[in-house]
């Protein structure tokens, strides 16, 4: 199987569907990320196929299950290389996406990116997730890359607007970190993902802002 057929295959098990020139964009990405990869090690994944699998549906099976207003705000931290805001943000291009991270090395790659994918609905914030003062606070805040859920509450609840989520991936269902979370803080919906072609269990952790406990 071409990571093509798979990207089709995997989009129609998800039942998304995408924007005009959405899917070329997906693969394009791929493409970047393995030429960028081989200088920058931004993913221990170097088969394109699994990344298909393990990035880009990985990433797109959220879609569904974040609450964001027409024309929301998002912003994905420790965003690394690209995942899972890049497909969120050429699969939604109504959404404004906010790439965060504090290594130089990759937000070189992130703008790029968004450079060669005409993605005009992102950008990049560079820096410690910790020092981040926005203008404008997020819908949805979410990230792959936070190790433990108490540390993603505890850094990002104040980037999130009132009414709106942090969303946290996970792989098994997170029972300790969830038990380690203070009370009150909201995290009261887990959602199970079904990502094609990824043996692997997926859930999606919904915290609420603080402002509306």
């Amino acid at each position: 199987m071409t990571p093509e057929v798979a990207l089709d295959r995997g989009l129609a098990a998800l039942t998304l569907a995408l924007a005009p020139g959405a899917r070329d964009k997906l693969l394009a990405f791929v493409e970047l990320l393995a030429k960028w990869n081989r200088t920058y090690n931004l993913t221990a994944i170097r088969d394109p196929m699994k990344m298909v699998s393990h990035h880009l549906l990985d990433s797109l099976a959220v879609v569904p299950h974040l609450p964001m207003p027409a024309g929301g705000a998002l912003a994905d931290v420790g965003s690394g290389g690209g995942l899972p805001g890049i497909p969120l943000a050429i699969a939604r291009p109504q959404w404004q996406v906010t790439l965060n991270d504090s290594n130089r090395k990759k937000t070189a790659f992130l703008r790029q990116a968004a450079i060669e994918l005409g993605l005009a609905n992102a950008k990049v914030h560079p820096g410690r997730v910790e020092d981040w003062q926005p203008a404008r606070r997020f819908a949805v805040v979410i990230s792959r890359g936070f190790a433990e859920l108490a540390d993603f509450l505890s850094s990002c609840s104040r980037l999130v607007a009132p009414g709106g989520v942090l969303a946290a991936m996970k792989g098994v269902y997170p029972n300790d970190e969830l038990a380690r979370t203070p009370t009150g803080t909201g995290c009261d919906r887990v959602v199970r993902l079904e990502v094609p072609f990824l043996d692997a269990e997926r859930h999606l952790v919904l915290c609420r802002a603080a402002s509306e406990q």
